[in-house]
Formats: structure tokens, C-alpha cells, sequence
């Protein structure tokens, strides 16, 4: 909800008052209460209300029946309204109010507070998220009586899923126009979703605090530099500092690598070792996949990091004769994969930097929450569930293993700078 619309419903709350006197008719009340407790709620609710309206028209207009010369508003009579109530639209009998002088429409301050459809949007995209169709959207909504569920709208397949195009619309444009300019990150992992005949790359920041922050998609027919290129561009557009030392965490994808190094001045790599290990044994046969598996993460487990690349190196030349293709995948990009072992980073943090498992639990939500849909009909669609999954994923984020140790890796990565930098004496 934008925030000017979030105050002005606070304010409207706010004017809310209960009349001194409600008077409850029990009889009218009498088939509800068969109906359960809260339809007896609702019923009683609905009389609340009235009465809350006829109070607001008294207190603008004064009391009726009594003649004022000095009012300022005049009773003009009433009309169909409709208010939120349990996901759906009640319809009700508005009160209008106008000025003394006929020139203007007064608002009623109850009306105002309980019209708005926002609280609407939200529960269809809450719904929709956890796998309630549109056609069996009523069956998720709590039982209100049989009179009011018999006269409420906005229950239909047609309308609910306008409700949940806006909501999500909205949550995308959200998503992409979030101001960066604030975030200190430590970390960013970048990966794709595959959607259908679509491919989004998605990014997620990792803070100095060690929040985990949904930043970013972007869509195309590949994971190609170029649409990862945009992603980061628009990352930067929106304020990210590029400039200062940043771990990126990546699967390995050469087209990923290669934008990030356009974007960033100072990225530093950190290759998914899950990544690199899968890449190596789906090139051999099962009865030496085993054995090189274990090996691998005898290696990367190793504190030292040049002890683990010797530790590979001598791995890639034992397979280069009898299996060159693992070999091959092995030495390429290899000192990267070892980068957080280079940070020092210890290994409670590392098991979260080591890979792109992070990021990959954010996309299952994602793919979780799109279970239900058969049909992609374009990639704004896809786009538009992806930002809403990738909003629910925020939700139940937690701030990352280790997240104490995130200065010091933050103060090792300003170190990179420092190391690659030239002195004035070596200047000189």
C-alpha cells in the first residue's frame, strides 16, 4: 500500500468513534447464532456498523429532528455501499452527508475506513500464494452466515484474479524500484529460475547485519550475460555502490561471471563448490564418482586454501588420462571456488558462502508458491509471480549462520583493494 494511502486509512481509523449507546436486535441475530459464532459475530458486527454511520451523519449534521440555523452539513438521504468483510464485498446502505449550502459531498468517516479494497488484494494474494485457486476461493474464507454470503461479490474467479493481477503487479514494481542507496552489502548470489519457456535471473544481497534481502529479476530466454548485465545495471541504477568490494556467489555459469565483471569494479568470486562438485561427477562413471566426490570435499573442507588447490590440482591430473572431460571441468574456474577460504572466513559463515544454496531455497519457495498454475501465458506473468514468491521467501527469511563474522569478511574484501592497489613508493 502506497504510504500516502496508509496514512490517510490510519487517519480515517483514526476519527472511528463507538456510539455511547449500540443497541443489538437479538432476534434478527437469532439465525446466525445457528449458524456458528462468528456468523453470530458478523451479524452483530453489520448492526455495530449502522449504528457507527448514523452516529458519524449526527455528529456532522446534528440530531435528527432538530432544527439548527447555524449547521454546516445537511442529511441527503442514502444509497448502496459496499464494505470489506472477511475477503469479500457486504453490501450495506451508505448515509450521505453534504454541505449546507449544497456545493459539496461530505465524507463519512466510518464508510471511509471500512470501504477501501486493499485488505482484499491482500488476502488474494495470500490465498493464491498458498495454492487456493480462483475457483475455489470461497472455499478458503471463513463462514460469515448464509444472509451475507448470499448478498457479498468480489468472491468470483473473474474478480479475485484481477485482485491478484494488481497485487502482484504491484509487488513487482516494488521489487524492481526499491532504493539501494542505504544497503550495505557484504554478499550478493545471483541465479536462474527456468518458468516454462522462460528464464529469470534472480539476485539476493546478504547485509552487514545478516539480513538476506530479495533484490532483483530480470527475464529472457537464457541465463545470458546480457540479461544478467541489466539485472546489474539496474542494481547500480537504483543505487548500489559497484565500487566497493563485493563477494558474489554464482554457480559457475560463464555468462554470470562475465557480467558481473562488467558491472562491478572490485567483484570477488566465489563459485558454488555444490556446483562445481555436480559438474565433475556427472562426468564419470558411477564407481569413480564416488570416490572423486569425496576427495573434493575432503578438499574444500580444508582450512588452508592452498593446501585444497594443490589438494584439486593433483586430483585433475590423476583423471586427465582416463576421464579428461572431469578434468577439464575440474581446473576450470577452480581457484574460485576456493575464494572463501582465501577471505579466512570461518566455517559457520562458510557453509553459507560456499554455495548458492541460499538463493535456491528462495527460488523452491518461489516454484512452491506457482505449483498450481498450468498455463503460462507471457513473461510478465512469470515476472509477476516470481516477485510475489520472492516477496512470501522475505517473509520467512532469517539473518544467515555466522552473520557475526560479517565485518570481518567485509574489512578482508576492503583488503582486496589494498593488495591490488599501488603505493606511492611502488609508484615511484
Amino acid at each position: 500500500m502506497p504510504k500516502d494511502t496508509h496514512r490517510t486509512a490510519t487517519a480515517d481509523r483514526a476519527q472511528l468513534q463507538l456510539p455511547e449507546q449500540v443497541t443489538v436486535v437479538v432476534a434478527e441475530l437469532a439465525g446466525a447464532a445457528r449458524e456458528g459464532l462468528l456468523a453470530l459475530a458478523v451479524g452483530t458486527g453489520l448492526q455495530v456498523l449502522q449504528a457507527m454511520l448514523e452516529e458519524d451523519v449526527a455528529r456532522l449534521v446534528g440530531p435528527k429532528g432538530r432544527h439548527n440555523p447555524a449547521r454546516a452539513a445537511v442529511r441527503h438521504g442514502s444509497e448502496p455501499g459496499q464494505v470489506t468483510l472477511g475477503g469479500r464485498r457486504v453490501r450495506i446502505r451508505r448515509p450521505r452527508v453534504r454541505s449546507a449550502d449544497g456545493t459539496r459531498e461530505l465524507p463519512v468517516p466510518t464508510y471511509q475506513a471500512f470501504a477501501p479494497t486493499e485488505l482484499l488484494d491482500q488476502l488474494a494474494l495470500e490465498r493464491m500464494l498458498a495454492k487456493l485457486s480462483t475457483r475455489r476461493y470461497r472455499v478458503g474464507l471463513e463462514p460469515v452466515g448464509t444472509q451475507v454470503e448470499h448478498a457479498a461479490t468480489g468472491t468470483s474467479k473473474s474478480a479475485v484474479s484481477r485482485r491478484f493481477v494488481a497485487r502482484t503487479e504491484h509487488a513487482l514494481a516494488e521489487l524492481l524500484a526499491q532504493d539501494l542507496s542505504t544497503l550495505e552489502l557484504v554478499a550478493l548470489m545471483v541465479d536462474g529460475i527456468r518458468v516454462a519457456d522462460h528464464c529469470c535471473v534472480v539476485a539476493l544481497g546478504i547485509t552487514l547485519d545478516g539480513t538476506k534481502v530479495p533484490l532483483a529479476l530480470a527475464e529472457g530466454a537464457t541465463e545470458n550475460a546480457a540479461v544478467t548485465r541489466d539485472l546489474l545495471v539496474g542494481l547500480r541504477d537504483r543505487g548500489l555502490d559497484v565500487t566497493r568490494p563485493l563477494l558474489v556467489v554464482i554457480d559457475g555459469a560463464k555468462a554470470l561471471r562475465r557480467a558481473v565483471t562488467d558491472v562491478f569494479d572490485h567483484p570477488v568470486i566465489q563459485r558454488c563448490q555444490l556446483h562445481k562438485l555436480r559438474n565433475v561427477t556427472d562426468r564419470l562413471p558411477d564407481a569413480v564418482a564416488s570416490t572423486v566426490a569425496k576427495r573434493l570435499r575432503a578438499a574444500y573442507r580444508n582450512p588452508d586454501p592452498l593446501v585444497a588447490q594443490a589438494e584439486l590440482e593433483a586430483l585433475a591430473r590423476e583423471l586427465d588420462r582416463a576421464h579428461p572431460g572431469a578434468a577439464a571441468s575440474l581446473r576450470e574456474g577452480l581457484a574460485e571456488t576456493l575464494t572463501i577460504g582465501r577471505l579466512g572466513v570461518p566455517p559457520t559463515l562458510a557453509r553459507t558462502l560456499r554455495s548458492t544454496n541460499t538463493i535456491e531455497s528462495m527460488i523452491e519457495i518461489c516454484r512452491d508458491h506457482a505449483a498450481n498454475v498450468k498455463r503460462w501465458r507471457d513473461g510478465q506473468m512469470v515476472l509477476r509471480w516470481i516477485a510475489a514468491g520472492m516477496g512470501e521467501a522475505a517473509k520467512q527469511f532469517r539473518r544467515v549462520n555466522g552473520y557475526l563474522h560479517l565485518p570481518a569478511l567485509r574489512a578482508a574484501l576492503d583488503q582486496t583493494i589494498a593488495a591490488v592497489t599501488p603505493t606511492k613508493e611502488d609508484a615511484a
